[in-house]
Parts: structure tokens; sequence; C-alpha cells
């Protein structure tokens, strides 16, 4: 880890000597410190809400902590940062276990259901903004269609999956399989809850990202979101530099071909 760091910086200070400091913050220039000021705003909200969703889903075990709960999230999203390959999601199960006593059979199924629902309103906000923005085919909406009943179909057939696996013999994995099941939402509200509290994260780091976009390169605000989600989505690749330095630039640029 400590080579990839030295190797990235290397590399960047190279890119920062060959295009010039001048040329790099001109852009930045031209976006005035208000402005700057209110979309740092907006990303550590949004990353705030990561920890509320936290919070309000382990809200018998965790009320009252929001900050221990905020302190995890962000370790938690440093370390899949820089992590490849997404082990830096391992650290979840492991910092709710030193945090907060919870045991990785709750948590894990809980990360997985995140997960789940982060799909669905990362590619929803992309199709979106691509359909009405950027003119692409109404079939596309069919994928839309399709990914908007995708939780609550899986919240459905939570009740179905837990009957059959109680028919199951007793025994570890018995046990294990229904600890899991009995940590996903366990009621309409619980469910409506983690799905609010997702949307309104990924809506407001995604449009706040495409908004500075918009300001360095003559991009109207659709294609500016779907550069966000592209460099956005270069997390879950196999390999990637620390921090996502040039491979979340490189996201964006693919993301706008």
């Amino acid at each position: 880890m400590l080579l990839m760091w030295i190797l990235a910086l290397f590399a960047l200070t190279g890119v920062i000597v060959w295009i010039g400091p001048d040329k790099l913050l001109a852009p930045w220039r031209l976006i005035s410190i208000p402005a700057l000021s209110l979309a740092l705003i907006l990303m550590v909200l949004s990353y705030a809400l990561r920890a509320l969703r936290i919070q309000r889903y382990f809200i018998n075990e965790l009320r009252g902590q929001f900050w221990p709960t905020l302190k995890l999230s962000t370790w938690h999203i440093l370390l899949n940062n820089f992590l490849p390959m997404r082990t830096g999601e391992i650290s979840f199960p492991v910092l709710m276990q030193r945090y907060f006593t919870l045991p990785a059979a709750r948590t894990v199924p809980v990360l997985l259901w995140f997960r789940l629902l982060d799909l669905q309103a990362i590619v929803l906000i992309g199709l979106l903004a691509a359909i009405w923005g950027m003119g692409l085919p109404d079939a596309w909406a069919i994928l839309v269609i399709t990914l908007v009943p995708a939780p609550v179909l899986i919240f459905l057939a939570r009740h179905r999956v837990r009957r059959v696996i109680a028919t199951r013999p007793d025994g570890k994995w018995r046990g294990r399989l229904l600890s899991s099941v009995d940590s996903l939402p366990h009621s309409v509200a619980h469910f409506l809850a983690a799905l609010g509290w997702t949307w309104a994260n990924w809506l407001i780091k995604l449009v706040t990202l495409a908004w500075v976009l918009a300001h360095l390169a003559p991009l109207g605000l659709a294609a500016a979101l779907a550069g966000a989600i592209g460099g956005d989505l270069t997390t879950v690749l196999p390999i990637h530099a620390p921090g996502g330095f040039g491979t979340f630039e490189a996201g964006v640029m693919v993301a706008l071909q």
C-alpha cells in the first residue's frame, strides 16, 4: 500500500509539472469561493447522510451514537477508496463489531442491502438524466421500470425466504441464515427509511459533483451527471489508484464519450 501511494504521488506530481499548475487551477478560479464552499458543505452533508442511514437502521443499538457512527462510516469509505477489489468492504463488519459489538451475521447482510439500494439509486439517477437530458431512446425506460421495484420485491421475498429456512433441520448454518434474514428491514417504515436516506445521499452527492464538473468543462447538467456517476463507479474496479487519483477522472471521461 505504501508503494502504491508513493507511485501515485510521483505520477500526480509528474502530471502537475507536465500540464502546469496555472492551467490546472485556472478552471477552479472561475468558481466563486462561496459556491465552492457550498459544494464542500453539500459533499460533507452527503457523508453525514450515509452515517445517518447506518445509525437509523440500527437505531436500537446506535441511538445517540451519531459521531461514532460518522467516524465508522468515514473509515469505511476511506478504506474502500484505498483498497482494490472492494476489499475495504470488509472493514464495515469489523468496525461495527469493534465500535458497537454487533456481529458480522447481522451487519454483512445489511451491507449487501445498502449496496443494492446504492446501485439502484446510482443507475436510476444516471438513466433518468440520460433519457431526459441526452436524448436516449425511450426503450431505456424499460430498465428504469425494472430497477424501481427491485428492492421492494426483495423486501417482500424476505418473509418467504425465512419460512423456507425455518423448515430446515436445526444446525449452525440454519441459525446464521435466519439471523442474516432477520437483519433485513423488518417493516415498511424501516424499508422506506433506508431507501430515503440512500436517495437523499446520492442525489446530493451526484448533483454536487455534476455541478462542479459543469463549471470545469463546457457540459450540460445531464452530461456532467453522467460523468460524476462514471467517476464514482470506478471505485468498484478490481484495480484503482489510491484515493481514486486518475481512475476517477478516467471514469468521468469514459462516461462522457
